[in-house]
């Protein structure tokens, strides 16, 4: 994908992304226009972290059947870490994150790292680190919405449906099982 040159490329490309994506990041057009791209980085990741932990509530919840309320307390407990993470989608969805969609936003990464430790990164790096979170969304979306029928990057309204959930007992021994500590 080619790097757009100014911060309205930017919006251009956001606004050619799926209506979930450009409903998740929402204020994004508002933030890139009015503050220096280092904001629009950080309310990125710090939704793409959201996103993270919902997705794997909502894999626990729906595909486990485990409590609702239990789950969000295990997920809100633990510590999870970018390592961490992968290694509970992997227990969840009994898969790994495709290699092609967790480069994406690996190379972000280093870029959000570098601004938000007050380390220089260029104006296209930070351009280019946008853009890479956006295709990330897009293709973290696809991914899951295959293997579990919900989109992460979206609203999640109904996402599991139904299904009853165990009792609280052995949803605790599955949340234990799947490497949650506190709940």
């Amino acid at each position: 994908m080619t790097v757009p040159g100014t911060w309205k490329g930017l919006v251009n490309n956001y606004n050619s992304c799926p209506e979930e994506i450009r409903y998740y990041f929402e204020h994004f057009p508002k933030l890139a226009k009015e503050f220096p791209l280092d904001v629009s980085i950080s309310y990125m990741f710090g939704l793409v972290e959201l996103a993270q932990n919902m997705t794997l509530y909502c894999g626990v919840t729906k595909l486990h059947r485990v409590d609702s309320t239990l789950t969000w307390t295990a997920i809100t407990n633990q510590h999870i870490t970018r390592q961490t993470f992968q290694g509970f989608y992997e227990t969840i969805f009994t898969k790994k994150i495709k290699a092609s969609t967790y480069s994406k936003i690996q190379e972000a990464k280093e870029i959000r790292d570098k601004t938000l430790h007050g380390k220089p990164a260029s104006e296209a790096e930070k351009r280019k680190a946008i853009i890479d979170i956006l295709e990330y969304a897009k293709g973290f979306n696809t991914d899951v919405n295959s293997i579990a029928g919900f989109k992460p990057f979206g609203s999640l309204r109904g996402f599991k449906g139904r299904a009853i959930a165990l009792d609280k007992s052995a949803s605790r021994w599955m949340l234990r099982g799947m490497g949650f500590k506190d709940m």
